[in-house]
């Protein structure tokens, strides 16, 4: 329900369907007095960034910075640091402008190399100013400072699957490992007197550690810790020795947390079951914790304290508003939406079909368990047509895989919905957001386990007397694409359709042909190429492609180096020689993600228009 861009043009309609796109706003930052929020916003036609003053209003320049994904604003004010996703390649750029738009330059992540802003209590800056950030050129990466004014650079350590978290009191925070394998360590600004910091209250268990921050004077680390527990929880670690436990809960894990500007207290956004969200303030010296709400809305996320602590900034969103922008005032509880117009009433994306559509048109999810096949619960969420039971049904499998399904705004599972097309969206095993031993259920040889859910999906679908026999489909994006075409070829009696978007066919050509420090990080997840050749071969769908059956939509982006389009050509070419029903949707200019509105909204038309093909509706 986000404001209409300057000078759109829509013809007024009705709402009888649903925009392919609609707009959304995320990365809200604000200026040191309060008075300003930078925020990223598609609204235009691609994200870029905008400034909420009286009204928001785009930053001009001389040169467009468009396809950004994450700005922060410096603690003097003076410069926005902004994470733009690279032409050519899905490769990131950390950008520097001033808030007017004038100074813009690159300082990392050229051609060759990828970069990311740290996070850390002042969201990527040192108190003093300068950009903290990882630069990665192979596999070898690098812990640098960077002042944005004459870009003089200070590289902290180097080595492989390292980056950079915080920078406080003269020393580094880093974490260090391959992905669901990271450990925390914090060392000298010359990357001398480097010491590993365990997260184990118990001291029994080490622990895996994927976010933490420092203190303002360097002497504590906080870290979001699964030592001794399941569920993530926060810890404080003493550097000269100690661990405390701060805040954990039976039902819900610690998602993220981040510190006010002065070390007093922490906001912790806590990941409760199915994926909602609740927030609260921890007092870091009484160790009193408050929640705050009502939370705007069930989802939420980039939550940081400003305004002198009086309010909290953060982006919302849930299944009938796309992710916004709001503050929380701490005293009254009073929440203010900056970019989303909390009317009920979405705008549609320039070249969508509609104008607008009215939230109470949109289908609300419901969460639904079932048993995988050896047992495990596993859930998902279920969007249902406005007719009776059973429904044609497409089965969602998102990316990751250490990524989790969650009640939010989604344009295409809307309007399958509207077209008459239930959409089931399960966290398969490997999913984030219930805990350590089920985000690392399928690592590696345990695979065959979340292939082994998406056919229990389909007992559950054909069991309840959801779905029609005969008429399921199957989809996914990215690893979720993997899920898909594994699916497709390993229970092909089960799908009458499917939509692969930039999924990986082959694990072993994957490997060969993505980013080095994409697959050096990959190898706890699905295996080394190396010592694990013939486990590889035996996940990888292709060898398995003269199973595949089901009319196959095949989207990629062009320049997508992460899953790079090869995985997509290789079963384009096995289909044709096949002569399998299907047709390639591929997107010039795109990476890993679609970022252009018009990309997106050609996506939707033509997934739906797919299913309708091959799967029909009621």
């Amino acid at each position: 329900m986000n404001d209409q861009g300057p000078g759109a043009a829509f013809e007024e309609q009705s709402a009888e369907a649903v925009p392919e796109d609609v707009y959304g706003s995320w990365s809200p930052t604000p200026d040191p007095d309060g008075t300003r929020v930078a925020f990223i916003s598609d609204r235009g036609g691609a994200p870029a960034i905008w400034i909420k003053g009286s009204e928001p209003q785009p930053v001009s320049s001389g040169i467009t910075l468009a396809r950004v994904t994450s700005i922060s604003w410096s603690p003097d004010g003076e410069w926005l640091a902004c994470l733009v996703a690279g032409s050519g390649s899905s490769r990131d750029e950390v950008w520097v402008a001033r808030p007017d738009g004038s100074g813009l330059r690159l300082v990392a992540g050229g051609p060759g190399s990828t970069a990311w802003l740290a996070a850390g209590t002042h969201h990527g800056w040192t108190p003093d100013g300068r950009l903290m950030l990882t630069e990665t050129v192979g596999v070898v990466a690098s812990a640098v400072l960077i002042s944005p004014a004459d870009g003089t650079r200070q590289v902290i350590i180097s080595g492989e699957l390292i980056s950079l978290l915080d920078v406080a009191g003269g020393r580094a925070l880093l974490r260090r490992g391959p992905r669901s394998y990271r450990t925390l360590s914090v060392c000298l600004l010359d990357g001398s007197d480097e010491q590993s910091v365990d997260t184990s209250v118990s001291g029994e268990r080490g622990g895996f550690v994927d976010h933490g921050a420092l203190s303002p004077d360097g002497k504590f680390v906080y870290a979001r810790s699964e030592a001794d527990h399941d569920r993530a929880a926060l810890v404080r670690i003493a550097l000269d020795g100690g661990v405390e436990l701060l805040a954990r809960r039976e039902e819900a894990e610690l998602q993220y947390f981040t510190l006010a500007a002065d070390g007093a207290s922490a906001v912790l956004l806590w990941n409760e079951y199915g994926g909602t969200n609740a927030v609260s303030l921890l007092n870091l010296e009484s160790l009193r914790e408050d929640e705050i709400g009502p939370l705007p809305r069930d989802v939420v996320d980039d939550c940081q304290v400003f305004a002198g602590g009086k309010s909290l900034l953060l982006t919302a969103e849930d299944w009938s508003d796309p992710k916004g922008a709001w503050t929380i005032d701490l005293t009254s509880g009073m929440t203010l939406p900056l970019t989303s117009r909390a009317d009920g009433e979405l705008r549609g994306s320039r070249g969508s079909s509609y104008a607008t559509v009215d939230a109470a048109d949109l289908t609300r999810p419901v969460l639904r368990r079932f048993p995988g096949l050896d047992g495990r619960e596993i859930n998902g969420w279920l969007y249902r047509p406005d007719s009776p039971a059973p429904w044609p049904t497409m089965i969602h499998l998102h990316g990751g895989p250490e990524s989790q399904e969650r009640p939010v705004y989604n344009s295409l599972f809307q309007s399958l919905v509207a077209a008459g097309i239930a959409v089931f969206a399960p966290n398969v095993r490997g999913s984030s957001g219930f805990g350590r031993a089920y985000e690392t259920a399928d690592d590696v040889e345990l695979r065959l386990g979340s292939i082994q859910d998406v056919y229990a999906a389909t007992e559950h679908l054909l069991g309840t007397g959801i779905s029609i026999p005969g008429r399921i489909g199957l989809m996914g994006r990215s690893y979720g694409g993997y899920l898909t075409l594994a699916g497709l070829t390993t229970y092909p009696e089960r799908f009458a359709v499917g939509i692969d978007v930039c999924g990986m066919a082959s694990l072993e050509t994957f490997y060969q042909h993505t980013e080095p420090w994409i697959a050096a990080a990959a190898v706890s997840k699905y295996g080394d190429p190396a010592k694990d050749a013939e486990l590889l071969r035996e996940f990888s769908p292709i060898h398995r492609i003269d199973r595949l059956s089901a009319p196959l939509l095949v989207v990629h982006g062009a320049d997508d180096t992460n899953v790079p389009v090869e995985e997509a050509e290789q079963v384009v070419a096995a289909l044709a020689e096949r002569g399998v029903p299907h047709r390639y949707l591929r997107f010039a200019g795109e990476g890993h993600d679609l970022l252009d509105t018009a990309n997106r909204v050609e996506f939707v038309r033509s997934a739906v228009e797919w299913v309708e093909q091959h799967l029909g509706h009621v």
